[in-house]
């Protein structure tokens, strides 16, 4: 069992549409949507529930008012200014401003605050059409990112050993933060999404150095690579000195675009245009490596 995981430096690069191509052609594979901050994959997967679990988001705090002895110890305290007077001056925790370290529970000498864990974080096991999927759908501003894609990467790996599934493909998240960190801990090898422009090759080159400080063998593929051939150029230049091997050129294809709208992959919308062939191409080499 080989686990795949797609990433991008920056989103709108194409990752997702990407990983919906390979959907295709992949066989016994399980599937995983591991940006859980901004899930998409579904919208093509169009997945059916089998299991919903809750997930922490972190802790928030509380202030019974009817304890509390207004003393402003709490509000002068907290380092994330959460703690504002209400209407009637009493103070309350603003649960978009709060981190959940406690210190305010700790400090009250009415025991007035109390700390419980917020769990506004879902994920689940899913059939597709494509196979099995795990995937999870994150509350707004909600934290704990890293942890979640942990979790469901975890019960991707259980599933792909229970159906001897020869892949596991994850659609990792866009940037460098704790969400794709977790992305890659662990992945065999990763396939880089890189679009032809500035910022493109700017956020990957960041994700190229997070990728190396794991040891973990890296392909790539230009998206769009037609729009722009100067920047196209100095990408494979860029790659070509990291000794990162170009697997595929995708070419700008309304076709993709179209697929989407119609929640399916471009190769099952389009099987003969030019981008899924080149995509095919993409896999051949990659699954061989």
């Amino acid at each position: 069992m080989k686990e795949i995981t797609i990433l991008s430096g920056k989103g709108g690069a194409g990752k997702t549409s990407v990983t919906a191509a390979l959907a295709s052609i992949t066989g016994n594979t399980v599937f995983c949507d591991n940006d859980v901050d901004a899930a998409d994959l579904h919208l093509i997967f169009e997945p059916e529930i089998k299991e919903k679990h809750k997930f922490s988001s972190g802790s928030i705090a509380t202030i019974d008012p009817d304890i509390c002895t207004n003393c402003g110890l709490c509000e002068s305290s907290c380092r994330f200014n959460a703690i504002h007077p209400n209407d009637e001056d009493l103070p309350v925790v603003n649960p978009f401003q709060c981190e959940g370290c406690r210190l305010c529970e700790r400090i009250c000498p009415a025991n007035a605050i109390s700390t419980e864990e917020n769990f506004n974080n879902n994920w689940y096991v899913s059939d597709t059409r494509f196979g099995k999927m795990v995937h999870a759908k994150m509350g707004p501003g909600e934290e704990n990112s890293g942890k979640l894609v942990s979790r469901i990467r975890e019960r991707a790996r259980e599933i792909a050993g229970e159906i001897q599934a020869e892949f596991i493909i994850s659609d990792g998240p866009p940037g460098i933060g704790c969400s794709a960190i977790s992305s890659v801990t662990g992945t065999d090898v990763v396939l880089l999404v890189i679009e032809p422009t500035i910022s493109g090759l700017h956020d990957a080159k960041r994700l190229v150095e997070l990728v190396e400080s794991f040891n973990i063998p890296m392909f790539a593929t230009i998206n769009k690579y037609d729009i722009n051939t100067d920047v196209s150029a100095k990408v494979e230049r860029y790659l070509k000195s990291k000794q990162i091997q170009v697997l595929g050129r995708l070419p700008f294809d309304e076709k993709m675009v179209e697929s989407m709208v119609h929640k399916k992959s471009v190769i099952e919308y389009a099987p003969d245009s030019p981008i899924s062939k080149e995509i095919r191409t993409v896999w051949n080499s990659f699954a061989n490596t």
